[in-house]
């Protein structure tokens, strides 16, 4: 068999399971403006959550992370 027929036959395999996949994102019948404000509310949503939650979790801060040479 030569491999130009496999690499064929490897390009329908991915097509096909990538077509049972679909394309969740676009469906939803929205605008990008309105899909924007969407995603912008849920993320203000989420950091209002973590930061009623204590908020004293965050990464990056604290004495562990800085250099401290004098």
């Amino acid at each position: 068999m030569s491999r130009g027929s496999q690499r064929d036959r490897d390009r329908e395999r991915a097509q096909a399971r990538a077509g049972n996949k679909g394309k969740q994102g676009k469906d939803d019948g929205l605008t990008p403006e309105q899909r924007r404000e969407r995603d912008a509310k849920a993320l203000q949503e989420k950091l209002a959550k973590k930061a009623a939650q204590g908020g004293g979790n965050n990464k990056g801060g604290g004495e562990f992370g800085k250099n401290k040479k004098k």
